[in-house]
């Protein structure tokens, strides 16, 4: 029993030195965790096609500079998005939006048989959830998805007399339970991972501040060099411009893999 009582006291020492240390290092940088790789790359294209003007000044920026520069943001990389994490939330977010998609024909049906028992005079598509199921599905809305469900089950369950006299089976209500489970558990698991993750690269700022350190120097030269000489490669130096960008490229990115996703045709 002290054993017991002794282990769960050095555990409990062991997480507060965990949050003490996450709490004692602040960001130097302002800019989201997997914003500052995507920088540090546009960085070293600049800096590297800017090498000379950089060793003119100063022979700090000789080719060594550049090989550390490279393995800090290879560093941050797999920090905030490891390859195994990043195929794991690949891999759930697929079954998820699978999921949904198997769910237009069923959706399609189910208003027939609502058509076919006349009980859209007693409840409307859009009431028995199905309207609303179908907009969220194409908006890839994974909540808004699991809300809608929740109204269509119970309503299923509400209406499976008059429903099944149309043609409604066992297995088409299964498919909507089913698609909730999977969709519902994606999502936690989504969430688990981006939270861990999270907390991860909270517990290893200092490598995402040594990286930043490093491109704040390359910045500051970078205006000095640039500044009274040629305006274009000034922006390349200064980091709110950068930030920009790299938002932008991170947004493109995310609305193409959607509109790869969301082909699909409702009828």
């Amino acid at each position: 029993m002290i054993e017991c009582l002794f282990q769960y006291f050095l555990n409990y020492l062991s997480i507060l030195n965990l949050i003490f240390m996450a709490e004692s290092i602040s960001r130097n940088y302002n800019c989201k965790d997997e914003e500052l790789p995507i920088i540090g790359n546009k960085v070293l294209f600049s800096f590297k096609r800017d090498q000379a003007d950089f060793i003119s000044y100063s022979p700090k920026f000789e080719n060594g500079y550049v090989t550390g520069l490279e393995g800090k943001i290879q560093n941050v990389f797999d920090l905030v998005e490891p390859k195994s994490e990043t195929v794991q939330l690949k891999i759930i977010t697929d079954a998820v939006y699978t999921a949904m998609d198997g769910l237009i024909d069923p959706i399609n049906r189910v208003i027939g048989y609502i058509g076919l028992g006349k009980l859209d005079k007693t409840i409307s598509v859009a009431d028995f959830g199905l309207t609303q199921l179908r907009k969220s599905i194409n908006a890839r809305d994974g909540e808004g998805v699991i809300k809608c469900l929740h109204t269509v089950n119970l309503n299923l369950a509400k209406f499976k007399t008059e429903l099944e006299a149309q043609g409604l089976s066992v297995e088409l209500v299964a498919q909507f339970s089913t698609a909730t489970t999977i969709i519902a558990d994606g999502k936690q698991k989504q969430y688990e991972i981006v939270s861990s993750r999270k907390l991860i690269v909270q517990n290893n700022l200092g490598v995402c501040n040594d990286l930043f350190d490093q491109l704040s120097e390359i910045f500051a030269i970078g205006k000095i060099l640039y500044k009274a000489t040629d305006a274009v490669k000034l922006q390349e130096y200064i980091f709110s411009e950068l930030k920009k960008t790299a938002r932008k490229t991170s947004s493109d990115a995310s609305v193409s893999a959607d509109k790869a996703k969301t082909s699909i045709t409702a009828s």
